[in-house]
């Protein structure tokens, strides 16, 4: 069996001392999480954070920098990720889109609101990521580059 760790993207955005959460069912039940989701093929990895934030908060992301890039895993029997995430902006919200399938609603939370419901997070990074954006954790996006459907011919 190949080994290989699960990519996501995820997106701090923070609004008037609020950051966006998405309320999400999971194994685990109804647990909060930053807009994130797997990057897929044919895309690099702006487009996917772009994309993922849209398709779970039904809001269009700008990112503008890099906070942090993170390598997880609960147990030796749970999955590994490695975890890229940004922090941007939103702009342009649809409320009437829908919603991605699982997601049960959005929410601005304060900082301290969100660590009053730590045993409801999908993962520490949830936590540990708005303390590094915080903490002023800015990378520039250029620090990642894709060279995909290089044509070599």
């Amino acid at each position: 069996m190949v080994w290989k760790p699960h990519v996501t993207v995820a997106a701090v955005i923070e609004q008037d001392n609020r950051f966006l959460l998405v309320e999400e069912h999971t194994p685990r039940g109804l647990q909060f999480n930053q807009p994130a989701g797997h990057f897929e093929n044919n895309e690099d990895l702006i487009a996917a954070v772009k994309r993922e934030v849209n398709e779970e908060t039904a809001w269009h992301f700008e990112p503008e920098h890099l906070i942090s890039i993170q390598l997880w895993r609960r147990n030796p029997e749970f999955p590994t990720f490695l975890r890229v995430c940004f922090s941007g902006h939103c702009h342009s919200h649809n409320p009437d889109q829908l919603l991605d399938d699982g997601i049960v609603a959005t929410h601005w939370l304060t900082r301290d609101e969100i660590a009053a419901q730590q045993h409801r997070l999908r993962s520490p990074l949830v936590l540990i990521s708005i303390d590094e954006y915080l903490s002023g954790h800015r990378y520039p996006l250029s620090l990642i580059q894709s060279f995909l459907d290089l044509d070599h011919e």
